[in-house]
């Protein structure tokens, strides 16, 4: 049956397929459902190339071995709703059993994901979330007010080393990361800027628009520089983005500035960032264990390709890494759609990556 409507959808997607714009990178040998393990997972990222998507991808793969199925890791250089849609398209045509992505947009891919879960694939989402009901399940870093206090927290250490009185003085301060239409970061930022709003009123955000790179690297450092020229006075920028971090340091020090100068922090890899620690442009940036995240969301993808029927409040043991629950959406925002086909599952923790640590951390 799922191949009768797999067939049925070809025709419908063709034109979609061929005009989407941008390719796609893949694997360099194309993989179809019949894979040496019998079940294929297609694994997109929001961005090829990123180490944060990249190393996701090894806690994937690592996990998929041991199992025993396929994961194809199928992204684009550039971040596009367009690019991923022909992603998507694609897995359905060639028979894919399921499809785990991170969305660049809340609701741009929810037409696609709502074709491939009518083709019989399973359809998980992790890191960047897509409309509940275009998915099954959402594997998520943390709630927003985590995250969003967190980053806040991170900031206040690193401002509080620059002598910087953070519960008195008028600090000026921005975010710096991807897009408005990414569901995640900006989530994190909507919580962050409540949570200063309650604890540290005297704060200044110097762009309520915020500043956007689009994921891209080279614009992280363009937009990092207007924001250091723009703003000389600045005390911290917010980076929610582990492609804006890293420019936002390399911008920083093509300006000559440090530390002492400005408090940057934010969301990245630890192996993006240690170099410019050790230089001394920034004391602490954050973030959770990617590779945990890639493994468990792709698992699942997997598990309910095996026609297990999961459910919210259910109790998943997931090989090499432990038991997980499916909590409800709600935990992630209070008016999000609710039923039993559709949830969340939580990482446990987070960690938050300094000088006297970074080098216990590969990835």
């Amino acid at each position: 049956m799922k191949k009768l409507i797999c067939m049925l959808l070809v025709v419908s997607m063709a034109l979609t397929t061929v005009f989407a714009s941008g390719a796609s990178e893949s694997s360099t040998k194309a993989e179809s459902a019949s894979a040496k393990n019998g079940k294929m997972i297609v694994f997109i990222p929001k961005i090829s190339g990123n180490a944060f998507f990249e190393v996701a991808n090894d806690g994937a793969q690592e996990l998929a071995e041991k199992v025993g199925f396929t994961v194809k890791y199928d992204g684009s250089p550039d971040a596009s709703v367009a690019n991923q849609v022909t992603i998507i398209n694609n897995a359905i045509q060639q028979g894919a059993d399921g499809i785990v992505v991170s969305s660049v947009d809340a609701t741009g891919l929810d037409d696609a994901l709502k074709q491939a879960r009518a083709a019989g694939l399973s359809v998980m989402t992790w890191d960047s979330d897509v409309s509940a009901d275009a998915r099954q399940f959402m594997v998520s870093q943390g709630t927003p007010d985590i995250l969003g206090k967190m980053l806040v927290d991170m900031g206040v250490t690193s401002l509080e080393e620059r002598n910087i009185d953070v519960d008195n003085d008028a600090v000026k301060y921005c975010w710096h990361y991807s897009q408005s239409t990414v569901t995640d970061q900006n989530s994190w930022r909507v919580a962050g800027e409540k949570y200063i709003a309650e604890k540290y009123p005297n704060w200044i955000n110097v762009a309520p628009d915020n500043y956007y790179s689009e994921q891209d690297a080279e614009k992280a450092i363009t937009v990092g520089e207007a924001i250091l020229t723009a703003h000389s006075d600045v005390d911290l920028i917010i980076c929610n983005d582990s492609t804006a971090l890293p420019g936002q340091c390399q911008a920083a020090q093509n300006l000559g500035m440090d530390e002492k100068d400005v408090s940057i922090t934010g969301f990245a890899t630890p192996n993006s960032i240690k170099d410019y620690c050790r230089a001394g442009v920034l004391t602490r940036w954050g973030l959770w264990d990617v590779k945990i995240q890639g493994g468990i969301a792709c698992y699942l993808a997997y598990y309910a390709s095996l026609g297990n029927d999961i459910k919210v409040g259910d109790v998943i043991d997931i090989p090499t890494i432990g038991k997980v629950t499916v909590e409800p959406n709600t935990v992630l925002d209070a008016g999000a759609y609710t039923s039993d086909d559709s949830g969340v599952v939580l990482l446990p923790e987070r960690a938050v990556f300094s000088l006297e640590n970074m080098d216990q951390y590969n990835f």
